[in-house]
């Protein structure tokens, strides 16, 4: 039996306006790895997202490799990763060269390719294509197969798999080339796997919002979603990172399962419960998986509060947070109750206030119940209430890459 743990959305570096993650993100990690060594994983899937920007900062990438060789046991514990769409392909699949060697496979473009061979580990490569690689763990007698299926732009993905149809869907292409390395190397003798950062659903079903940390995906040849039952059929379990709420998109023809996050990186994630999920396979029988909690950080809290007393009480019992307060007040906000407010607690992110008086918005003013909203959602209203109209896609676009460049200014 071979057991997997699978995790996704680190986001190293990542921040919270003003406030850095690092230590949160540190601990979460160990914790992690502890999962990992006390249920005695053979091997990790990583979905995606590793990093928040396409140039991390030093301490991300540093905690991220100290992570990996502890995670790995010192190379004897594999580790698969992909890069999603806050990761830069180039910077991600840079250190393959020496990270195999620790066991640590990383793919992040269609076109990559691992070189069958067996490393000092014990690990084998047997086996690889564009999109596919084949490993065989010492300890087991029989391989593991894992379709690869890393974020890429519609850019990226028509120079790979081609457009001969130019009115054929995007999504469609990437269910024929998964079809095709399925046929070709994932028969019942082994443990098939898939593991792929995009936005997955279940066709005819309401689609899950994405996270507001999340710079919305590009849309797939016009679709907002790729469709579960274009995963191949021999596949047993389906890996995926994007979304940052653990949950299970659909069953068929596999769990097909969202781990979550380790931390929660906006208020719109406020209250989950974060996780990773240790699963156990065999070759042609139905998966067993389950999803364990992670206990290290703090949670995210969106409280609404109608006096001072009552704020500064629960402040008081909860140290340990980060909180976005919505102060309810005729007016506004005094400078006193402001102050008091701010000096109770050290993770006040946003205090708002929640006019109740007799007062009249315009139509498209932001209040404090939008403020769960994504980024995209807030610029389209803003836009329409300046304008008196919606903007268009080239507009949405330009505002989309702003917004990645603000990111990465950032954090540089």
């Amino acid at each position: 039996m071979l057991k997997i743990l699978h995790s996704a959305d680190w986001h190293l570096g990542k921040r919270l306006q003003e406030y850095s993650r690092l230590p949160e993100q540190q601990l979460v990690l160990e914790e992690i790895t502890e999962i990992a060594e006390r249920e005695k994983v053979d091997l990790v899937l990583l979905a995606g997202d590793l990093f928040d920007t396409f140039n991390p900062s030093h301490e991300a990438v540093e905690l991220f490799y100290k992570t990996l060789r502890r995670l790995s046991n010192e190379g004897k514990r594999p580790i698969v990763a992909i890069s999603g769409n806050h990761d830069s392909t180039q910077f991600v699949s840079a250190p393959n060269p020496l990270a195999k060697e620790m066991g640590i496979l990383f793919y992040s473009q269609y076109d990559q390719q691992f070189t069958p061979e067996k490393l000092d580990s014990g690990l084998e490569i047997t086996n690889s294509a564009s999109g596919f690689v084949e490993l065989k763990l010492p300890q087991l007698e029989f391989p593991v197969r894992i379709i690869l299926a890393p974020y890429a732009n519609e850019v990226l993905l028509k120079t790979y798999l081609g457009d001969e149809d130019k009115e054929a869907e995007l999504r469609k292409v990437l269910g024929q080339q998964w079809q095709k390395l399925a046929d070709d190397f994932c028969d019942e003798k082994g443990v098939n796997l898939f593991m792929g950062h995009f936005f997955f659903m279940k066709e005819g079903e309401k689609p899950e919002a994405e996270p507001e940390s999340e710079r919305p995906i590009l849309h797939v040849g016009g679709a907002q979603a790729i469709y579960t039952h274009l995963i191949p059929k021999t596949i047993q379990y389906a890996a995926l990172g994007h979304l940052h709420r653990y949950h299970a998109v659909d069953q068929n023809p596999c769990p097909v399962v969202y781990s979550s996050s380790p931390l929660s990186y906006s208020f719109s994630e406020a209250n989950q419960e974060k996780k990773v999920v240790l699963i156990e396979a065999s070759p042609a029988q139905t998966v067993k998986y389950q999803a364990i909690p992670l206990k290290q950080g703090r949670p995210l809290y969106q409280k609404n509060f109608s006096n001072l007393a009552s704020t500064l009480e629960w402040l008081h019992e909860n140290p340990y947070c980060f909180v976005e307060v919505i102060f309810e007040t005729e007016t506004s906000i005094d400078a006193e109750t402001r102050k008091a407010i701010m000096k109770a607690h050290d993770g006040i992110v946003s205090l708002i206030p929640k006019l109740t008086g007799d007062h009249q918005f315009e139509d498209g003013s932001l209040q404090a119940e939008d403020l769960g909203q994504d980024m995209g959602t807030l610029f389209s209203r803003y836009y329409q209430s300046a304008k008196g109209l919606e903007p268009n896609e080239e507009i949405k676009l330009l505002f989309n890459e702003i917004i990645g460049q603000t990111d990465n200014e950032e954090t540089a």
